[in-house]
């Protein structure tokens, strides 16, 4: 009579025809022990020896905290640990990124790490040059990186690529590369877009414009919120009452005024893109004799120093800036420890009143 096979050599005969087959590739992590041990239906113990089994084979290596990789050895760049963090942002004097900043040096500090920074300038050849030299030069432990103009198609996705082949976490703030499956963190878009919306609706508006950036991943997000919040207070959506913009265009609104209140003609409110956009149309309101509120009521978002120097204090949705860099730092330092670890997070945002909304009629729920 045949003997019948160890239970544990369920585990290791798979394991290593996964190998074989290339469904386990060098350098892979491995299912954790508790996910081997619901797929064979097997105690932890008899699944441990498994693997026991094939790392003395030389086939398998475990890692302390980390996990089981297929091969002898993983990367030694991996298993080194510089205790140094890649920040790459888009500008160093916008009024966000100090506080992000700040936030991120803050937390990486008290946890042990340092932090080399660098600018883009929302430039996407900038940005190329600057992760070619990350990516040349190595002695990271993770990237924390704010993508340039993250709409529009990007020529340096492969570097980002590059860093996660070399096992190196990749953690986005404010905005992300749809085409990249990396995690993010961020000011909910998509939901302070449409709050801004609700929140004119609610004070009696019923015809809204809209200045959304065009470039920009949160751009697209917030005019996603703000067509959901007409759609849902059964309101028109008119296209030509949105406007959209880029980076450049942004601080140069006076040059298109014309155009803009062309397209803006008969709207009582308008949500703007950020407190950057409300401030600046507000001036030319000013130069052109149109108040606010009385005339348009507007509403930004970040909640910035901008918001509240006009001479009219604007409406605005916190941006959560000092917080949020701290929480991509926090989870950064996670995603080091736990590569399956799920780092991406979105922050929500409540409306900061202030007297740039004219209140037509009360309508709020």
């Amino acid at each position: 009579m045949g003997t019948q096979k160890p239970k544990y050599m369920e585990v290791a005969d798979w394991v290593l025809s996964q190998i074989e087959n290339g469904t386990f590739k060098e350098g892979e992590r491995l299912p954790s022990e508790h996910e081997l041990c619901l797929r064979f239906h097997l105690n932890r113990q008899t699944v441990r020896h498994a693997i026991d089994v094939l790392e003395q084979k030389n086939l398998l290596t475990r890692i302390q905290g980390s996990g089981t990789y297929v091969g002898s050895e993983r990367r030694t760049e991996r298993l080194k640990r510089y205790y140094n963090i890649a920040v790459v942002s888009t500008y160093v004097d916008s009024y966000i990124f100090p506080s992000v900043l700040k936030g991120i040096e803050q937390m990486l500090s008290k946890s042990g790490y340092t932090m080399q920074v660098a600018f883009t300038g929302n430039q996407v050849e900038r940005e190329g040059e600057i992760l070619r030299k990350i990516v040349d030069k190595g002695m990271i432990d993770g990237l924390i990186a704010e993508p340039a103009k993250s709409a529009i198609p990007n020529p340096n996705l492969h570097f980002y690529q590059q860093l996660k082949k070399q096992e190196i976490p990749v953690l986005f703030i404010n905005s992300k590369y749809q085409t990249l499956d990396m995690p993010y963190v961020s000011l909910n878009d998509a939901q302070v877009g449409e709050k801004a919306a609700e929140y004119l609706i609610g004070a009696g508006h019923r015809k809204l414009g809209g200045l959304f950036k065009c470039d920009d991943g949160q751009g697209h997000l917030r005019y996603l919120g703000f067509i959901r919040a007409l759609e849902k207070a059964g309101l028109k959506a008119d296209g030509r009452n949105v406007l959209w913009m880029d980076s450049e265009s942004q601080t140069d609104m006076e040059i298109w005024s014309d155009y803009l209140f062309e397209r803006l003609s008969g709207c009582t409110g308008l949500v703007c893109y950020n407190d950057e956009v409300a401030y600046r149309f507000a001036a030319i309101c000013k130069d052109r004799g149109i108040r606010i509120p009385e005339d348009i009521s507007i509403v930004g978002i970040d909640n910035s120093e901008l918001s509240v120097i006009g001479d009219v204090p604007i409406t605005s949705f916190p941006h959560p800036m000092e917080s949020l860099g701290k929480k991509a730092a926090k989870n950064m330092i996670k995603l080091i420890e736990n590569p399956s670890f799920e780092a991406g997070y979105l922050f929500d945002s409540e409306v900061v009143e202030r007297n740039s909304v004219k209140v037509i009629s009360l309508d709020r729920t």
